[in-house]
């Protein structure tokens, strides 16, 4: 049995949006997603996220569930309107103590804390206000939202997330308007894009001169998928490699190179924000690790002839932008949402982050998949979903073997959550919820991870889950 190695980090993420519920509760503000799934056609059957799993009276119930299923940590994000209901000014003391009440549940289970501090639900009143991301001071109004968290928390959180995936909220929320705040442009995505990474490179300075102290680690988490030449055409590969750096280069090389990726600057012009010398020593170096959230490959042509605008499926940005065709197989195993089962590209990427920013340390903080699943006899069996997890995490441990400096990995997701646009259509739960009576129930593949976290292994049989 091929074991990872000594604290390796077995862990489980959620985001606030998507399980809190108590949406309004408390003194909680709105936030850019509350306000977005009112809209009609936004959400799927008009799902709303109200309640939700309603991890808010529920969260004793589900640490509980997180320690009795072995892993190590657990990710969550903070919502950021729970704590600024406005997103600055007054605090809101109710917040607070929620989230120090979970910090401390958490640790009295021995269950490490990582903080997300930012996935995607900025206080509507900074959009409605001050334009969002688009405006550069919003870092201001973030800085004060950080310092407030690393104030309150820091003592006892020592792993820091600074922003989930700022990808989404450029391409997906300002570029092809699918995901709040719902606008569609071609250059409003980089002046988004470009604001945070501002904002994450501020913070970042701030933890480390003011509360340094606390001895904790920041980083970012971003996004990507493995791009994979379709031919072995020398085009073909630029066009794979064009993609990878529209995608993670976008947000990583600014941090780990010191400014974004030159085809990015040759392609986009006056469209892509410039950094101030200053800037650039602010942010190169402004990370501890590098999070990724990975789930799916595609094949990588170059285009011949005009890509269609605004295409969502699988882009790494907007694809007139990169002149690159994104295909699958018809040979490869699809999930619900159809995206492409290949754990063999999870493996490519970490080894191509290895090789361009130096191997730094990597903690895969999220990597799931949406199958379906049967209920039988008060159990809920989802063997695809156990064998997707067995994969990718056998891929993540030949990296390692192969020198990859791989820490960690975090399943997504703990509970089904209300996943965006898709409402309650898609399950990527390791545990059930009954959205009516919010009971939860472990499925088999939830039972498969407490066996291979036992085994520190990922060569655990698929099939003993189900038993």
């Amino acid at each position: 049995m091929r074991r990872f190695p000594d604290g390796f980090t077995w862990g489980v993420a959620t985001s606030a949006f998507q399980i809190e519920g108590a949406a309004l509760s408390d003194g909680k503000g709105p936030s850019i997603w509350d306000a977005f799934c009112t809209i009609p056609g936004r959400v799927e059957n008009g799902d709303r996220p109200d309640t939700a799993a309603d991890h808010y009276a529920h969260y004793k119930e589900d640490v509980a569930i997180i320690s009795e299923l072995g892993f190590t940590a657990y990710r969550f994000s903070i919502a950021w309107s729970r704590l600024l209901p406005e997103g600055k000014g007054a605090v809101n003391e109710a917040g607070i103590r929620f989230y120090s009440n979970l910090i401390d549940e958490l640790l009295a289970a021995g269950i490490e804390p990582w903080v997300t501090l930012y996935h995607w639900d900025l206080p509507l009143a900074l959009q409605l206000g001050h334009d969002g991301w688009l405006n550069p001071r919003m870092a201001d109004y973030y800085l004060e939202y950080a310092d407030l968290c690393f104030r309150h928390f820091g003592d006892r959180v020592k792993n820091w997330i600074t922003f989930n995936e700022p990808w989404v909220t450029g391409i997906l929320g300002h570029g092809q308007g699918v995901f709040a705040p719902g606008r569609v442009s071609n250059s409003e995505p980089y002046i988004a894009g470009h604001n945070q990474l501002l904002a994450h490179a501020r913070v970042v300075e701030r933890y480390r001169t003011k509360y340094g102290r606390q001895g904790g680690r920041i980083g970012i988490t971003n996004n990507c998928d493995w791009r994979e030449p379709l031919s072995d055409s020398q085009e073909d590969r630029d066009a794979a490699e064009r993609a990878l750096q529209f995608f993670l280069g976008w947000f990583a090389d600014p941090i780990w190179l010191g400014d974004y990726p030159e085809v990015m600057v040759q392609r986009l012009g006056e469209r892509l924000p410039a950094f101030t010398p200053e800037e650039k020593a602010l942010l190169k170096g402004s990370a501890d690790f590098l999070g990724l959230n990975h789930y799916t490959t595609m094949y990588a042509a170059q285009a011949h002839g005009p890509v269609m605008s605004g295409s969502v499926f699988g882009n790494g940005g907007l694809s007139e932008d990169q002149d690159v065709q994104l295909s699958v197989s018809p040979d490869w195993k699809l999930t619900t949402l159809k995206w492409a089962v290949a754990p063999w590209g999870c493996g490519k990427l970490l080894h191509w982050i290895a090789a361009r920013y130096g191997n730094p340390p990597i903690y895969i903080t999220e990597n799931g998949a949406t199958f379906p699943e049967e209920h039988r006899d008060g159990k809920i069996e989802d063997p695809e979903r156990t064998a997707f997890f067995q994969a990718y995490l056998s891929e993540c441990r030949q990296a390692v073997a192969e020198g990859v400096n791989l820490r960690g990995y975090f399943a997504w997701c703990l509970l089904d959550t209300f996943e965006w646009t898709w409402g309650y259509n898609q399950k990527f739960g390791l545990v059930h919820v009954d959205f009516e009576t919010r009971k939860r129930t472990p499925k088999a593949s939830a039972w498969w991870f407490k066996k291979a976290i036992a085994a520190n292994s990922a060569d655990v049989d698929p099939e003993s889950a189900i038993d």
